[in-house]
């Protein structure tokens, strides 16, 4: 049997905690950015992306792997002339 505090350790570094718009979230290792926008219920076209400050664009987000620490922000695309 295994103690619990092996299986919390075993339960933490299989997570990572990002700031979220502000606000700390935990997610499993090696979730994408596509991944988290769709778990949180957004359509791919109706939300913008930028970790750690730099844009990342719909097409790249399935690529992106969150880390421990990333700053992610979801925003409204600005459209218009």
């Amino acid at each position: 049997m295994i103690s619990s505090s092996i299986q919390q350790a075993a339960v933490t570094a299989e997570q990572i905690t990002v700031q979220l718009d502000g606000q700390p979230r935990r997610l499993p290792a090696g979730t994408t950015l596509a991944q988290l926008v769709e778990q949180l219920g957004h359509a791919s076209q109706g939300v913008s992306t930028a970790v750690n400050g730099e844009f990342v664009a719909r097409g790249q987000r399935a690529q992106r792997t969150l880390g421990e620490g990333d700053a992610v922000l979801l925003f409204q695309p600005i459209v218009g002339g």
